[in-house]
């Protein structure tokens, strides 16, 4: 039976890629470490508590005692943890390097230490920075423009550094913006779907003219699942869906697909470093043999009817914001 740590694993991703892991393969045990910050929530994974193939560990990615004692039991890690909010990192970047930094650091070296051998570490498109035509492929030069993104983007280089210096066998996923059940009601969508449920306006920033590449959050669990299984190590590969579209072309989506008039719509003052767009060139991810299943405008609709179903997960995380 495998044994991954997964870790960050109460957050949105992680906690749909265990949910997806455990679905999809009966060989599997996961162990899922998360510090339960503001954003990791065990409801994310309450269907899954007394599943005998899981075990959760409340800890610090950051705390080597904790990280080696669990990764010399796995052959595998996947590190989801991170501060992602941008927003947040601009007020604050401090823990965010703390995380996504040194966490990092904390989890190689115990990959190093105990030889394990598969080790993923997923990263984001922002690393790339905004480019205003084309794709960004793996092997261009990084350019971030936030706080959060500068950490992420150091993360990948230190993981490469790994790579060459200690042979870590490390793959590193890159993925465009997910949605999906279990988002943080901080992000764009689940914020703008449950302020409508509630009669409330949704706050876009600027002109809504920044674009980004929306993935179901399922695609990109398919998508890391084919990585680790047909991926090659030392390779860095992005993961997107093709569903390009602006701040003001989504808000317009969930304003239809909610029935809500667009003068729900509230213009606000954009953010410092807002990014233009990004955009992913996915060949070396079509070659392994995947690609995306859901339609976003269907997806758009499940993730509706999910926050629509489900006031009681999302109802105290917005009063405690």
């Amino acid at each position: 039976m495998r044994k991954i740590l997964v870790t960050g694993g109460a957050g949105f991703i992680g906690s749909n890629f265990i949910r997806y892991i455990l679905n999809k393969h009966n060989d599997c045990y996961i162990i899922n470490l998360d510090k339960l910050t503001y954003a990791g929530n065990r409801n994310n994974l309450k269907d899954i508590y007394r599943d005998p193939r899981y075990k959760f560990v409340k800890g610090d990615i950051c705390d080597r005692f904790v990280v080696d004692r669990l990764a010399k039991e796995c052959d595998t890690i996947i590190n989801f943890a991170a501060e992602s909010h941008v927003d947040r990192s601009i007020k604050k970047a401090a823990s965010f390097v703390e995380s996504n930094i040194n966490g990092v650091r904390v989890l190689l070296d115990a990959a190093k230490k105990y030889k394990v051998p598969r080790f993923l570490q997923i990263s984001t498109d922002e690393v790339y920075g905004s480019i205003i035509k084309g794709h960004s492929k793996e092997g261009d030069p990084l350019r971030p423009s936030s706080p959060y993104a500068a950490t992420k983007a150091a993360a990948d280089l230190l993981c490469l550094s790994y790579i060459t210096t200690y042979k870590i066998p490390i793959i590193i996923t890159r993925s465009s913006n997910n949605f999906g059940e279990y988002q943080f009601p901080e992000k764009i969508m689940p914020l703008f779907i449950t302020n409508l449920h509630e009669d409330k306006k949704v706050p876009l920033y600027a002109d809504g003219m920044n674009r980004r590449d929306w993935i179901y959050v399922l695609d990109n669990c398919e998508a890391i699942d084919c990585v680790l299984e047909k991926g090659r190590t030392g390779e860095i590969y992005n993961i997107g869906a093709g569903s390009e579209k602006t701040n003001l072309e989504l808000t317009h989506l969930i304003l239809k697909v909610m029935n809500k008039p667009m003068s729900f719509i509230q213009h606000v003052e954009d953010r410092p470093g807002h990014d233009k767009r990004y955009g992913l060139d996915c060949k070396k991810l079509k070659q392994l043999g995947y690609k995306p299943r859901y339609d976003f405008y269907k997806a758009l609709e499940f993730t509706v009817e999910w926050y629509r179903d489900n006031e009681w997960w999302w109802r105290p995380l917005k009063k405690g914001r």
